[in-house]
C-alpha cells in the first residue's frame, strides 16, 4: 500500500509539473541594458505567429524607444489601490487569471506591491501564474537576487530592499542575459535614454559608477553560467556515481552573521542545484525561559530567511553542540558542513572550551566537507 501511495504521489507531482507554465527571464546587469526592450520585441515576434499575448505590467519610465515599442499590443488595465491618500496601480494578477492568456509579459520581477495587493510581492504574482499554466516573460536587474545581499552589501555599502529569491531564478525554463558594454551604458546614461536629464549626474556619482557596473556585469554573466549548467545537469543522463550533494550550516542567534552565512550556504547550494538546511542547536542558556527577546526575534527572522531561500530550517535541543551536529549530518546525509569564523559567539565559544576540536575529531570518521565562512 505504501508504494502504492508514493507511485500515485508521484505521478500527480508529474501531472502538477507539466500543467505549469513556462518561464523566462531576462537579466540585465542595471537599468537601462534593454530587458525591457527586448521583452516588447518579443512580444510582438508572438503576436505575429498567433501567440495570445497580454502585458501584464510594464514600465516603460519615459524612454521614447521603449514606449514605442508598446503600441499595438494588448496592454491590460492595472489594479488601482488607494495607500495613504494616493490612487496607486498594481498589476491584476485576477484578471490575467480569468483571461489565460498563453503568455504573459511581467516587468520589474522584483518591485514590492501594494500593501493590499493579492500578494506582497510581484515575483509571488508571477510564481500563481506559473501554477495556473500561463507561461510568462519578466525581467530582473541582477543586485535583486536575494543570495548576492552579501557581496554587494560589502561592495555598495548599501542594502538592496526589493529582493528576489534565488528559487525563482532556479524555477526559469530560460535565463537569458541582456548585456552591452559598461561604456556604452553609461553612454547610453549620458544621452538621457535611461533616466531624465535631473537624474543623471546623481547617478553618475553613485550607483553608475564604472567599477560598480563591472562588478554587476560580472554577477549577471556568472549567474547564467549557473543556471545553464543546472539546466545541462537536469537534462543530462544521470551518472550514478555521481554524489548528490547536500548543504547544511549552523547557525547561532546572532543576526547579522546568521544572515549573511545562510545567503552564502544558500548561493553553494545554488551551484550544485543541492538541498540545504539551516541547523541550530538551542543549548539550556537559550532555552525558551532564558533566551533574551532580541535573540528570539534574530532567530525567527533568519529561519524566514532561510525558508525563503528554500532551505529547510533543523531547530533541536542538546547540550552536546558537536555531538549534535554530527548526528544531523548523519542523518540529513549531508555531503557540505558549513560554519562560521571562529570569532563568530557560538563558534568562540568552541575554540574556548575545545568543543571546535571535538567536531573536528568527529567529523573525521564521517565523509563530509566542512567550509569555513567569512
Amino acid at each position: 500500500m505504501e508504494e502504492q501511495r508514493k507511485s500515485a504521489e508521484y505521478f500527480l507531482d508529474l501531472l502538477k509539473q507539466s500543467r505549469k507554465g513556462k518561464f523566462k527571464i531576462y537579466l540585465g546587469m542595471s537599468a537601462g541594458v534593454g530587458k525591457t526592450y527586448r521583452m516588447l520585441e518579443e512580444a510582438h515576434k508572438l503576436l505575429k505567429n498567433g501567440i495570445s499575448v497580454k502585458i501584464g505590467f510594464v514600465e516603460t519610465h519615459g524612454r521614447a524607444e521603449t514606449e514605442a515599442l508598446t503600441a499595438g499590443l494588448p496592454i491590460l488595465p492595472r489594479r488601482k489601490l488607494y495607500y495613504k491618500g494616493n490612487q496607486l496601480e498594481e498589476m491584476d494578477v485576477d484578471l490575467i487569471l480569468k483571461l489565460r492568456p498563453e503568455v504573459v509579459i511581467v516587468d520589474e520581477l522584483a518591485h514590492s506591491n501594494i500593501p493590499g495587493s493579492k500578494n506582497s510581492k510581484r515575483w509571488q504574482d508571477v510564481v500563481e501564474l506559473l501554477e495556473a499554466g500561463i507561461n510568462v516573460i519578466a525581467a530582473l536587474n541582477i543586485q535583486h537576487v536575494d543570495s548576492l545581499q552579501v557581496e554587494l552589501n560589502a561592495y555598495f555599502k548599501m542594502e538592496v530592499k526589493e529582493r528576489v529569491p534565488d528559487k525563482v531564478l532556479d524555477m526559469a525554463d530560460e535565463l537569458v542575459l541582456i548585456d552591452i558594454s559598461v561604456d556604452d551604458l553609461i553612454t547610453r546614461l549620458k544621452e538621457g535614454k535611461i533616466y531624465t536629464s535631473d537624474k543623471i549626474q546623481t547617478a553618475l556619482r553613485h550607483f553608475f559608477q564604472e567599477e560598480h557596473l563591472e562588478l554587476l556585469r560580472e554577477l549577471a554573466v556568472k549567474e547564467i553560467a549557473r543556471h545553464s549548467m543546472q539546466k545541462h545537469e537536469r537534462t543530462a543522463i544521470g551518472d550514478k556515481k555521481r554524489r548528490t550533494e547536500r548543504f547544511m550550516v549552523c547557525i547561532s542567534s546572532e543576526e547579522k552573521v546568521a544572515r549573511n552565512i545562510i545567503r552564502k550556504t544558500c548561493r553553494l547550494a545554488s551551484y550544485y542545484h543541492a538541498d540545504w538546511f539551516v541547523l541550530y542547536v538551542q543549548t539550556p542558556k537559550e532555552s525558551l525561559n532564558k533566551i533574551a527577546l532580541d535573540k528570539q526575534r534574530y532567530l525567527i527572522n533568519n529561519f524566514k530567511l532561510a525558508t525563503e531561500l528554500g532551505g529547510q530550517v533543523l531547530q533541536i535541543q542538546g547540550k552536546d553542540i558537536p555531538t549534535c551536529i554530527v548526528e544531523q549530518v548523519l542523518q540529513m546525509r549531508i555531503t557540505t558542513l558549513c560554519i562560521g569564523r571562529p570569532h563568530w559567539p557560538l563558534f568562540r565559544i568552541l575554540w574556548t572550551v575545545g568543543l571546535f576540536r571535538k567536531l573536528l575529531k568527529k567529523l573525521e570518521t564521517i565523509a563530509v566537507d566542512l567550509i569555513i565562512l567569512s
